[in-house]
């Protein structure tokens, strides 16, 4: 499940020279999608024009798949231009969540913005490929991933990531398309290698 976030009358990140970030995410995941389906593997994109789904909206497509994963696009407002970094969520410790609803606790469902917590490792494993890969095509990335409270991926009941791009601060779109070939280039290998240690609806 790709992600390019943003869309609709939510442009994302805006340049001084009108490069948009809802616009940019949309051809990355295209061609992460094509590159991708080339290996034989079934991709969905939350969005495939200007529309603007929810945050829930696109959680509940996602987790209506078994074994999937999900990729969110993003592109920064500032940043060395040219580079790439992934998150995943932090690790939520027991001690710091709110209380849950009298009976969640019991009948062992799952909140909606806990559907992560499960997949938290899983999720770092992921992000520490891709951007192994990153790091590899696009100097100066960092060679580690991070971890950010990306609204979009606490309620995903699957492996999920978030890819940003630096940054929207360029002339014109050309020096951020030149980088989607090698970005679903390393998509596809990292996805690869991650399916070597993730089976289909494990947690």
């Amino acid at each position: 499940m790709l992600d390019p976030a943003h869309g609709g009358a939510d442009a994302g990140a805006r340049g001084a020279n009108g490069v948009l970030e809802s616009e940019v995410v949309l051809s990355f995941a295209s061609q992460a999608r094509a590159a991708l389906e080339r290996q034989g593997l079934r991709v969905l994109l939350t969005r495939q024009g200007n529309e603007n789904p929810s945050f829930d909206d696109r959680s509940a497509v996602v987790n209506g798949q078994r074994g999937a994963i999900f990729i969110s696009f993003h592109i920064s407002s500032t940043g060395p231009t040219g580079t790439a970094r992934v998150y995943s969520l932090p690790p939520v410790s027991r001690a710091s969540r709110p209380p849950s609803p009298t009976g969640t606790e019991r009948t062992g469902l799952a909140l909606w913005d806990q559907a992560q917590d499960a997949y938290n490792v899983l999720s770092r494993r992921l992000a520490e490929l891709v951007q192994i890969q990153l790091a590899q095509r696009f100097r100066g990335s960092p060679e580690v991933p991070a971890t950010a409270a990306v609204r979009q991926l606490r309620t995903v009941a699957a492996p999920a990531i978030a890819i940003e791009i630096s940054s929207v601060s360029v002339p014109n779109r050309n020096p951020l398309e030149q980088m989607a070939p090698a970005l679903a280039e390393a998509i596809v290998r990292s996805v690869a290698d991650f399916q070597t240690v993730y089976e289909p609806g494990a947690k």
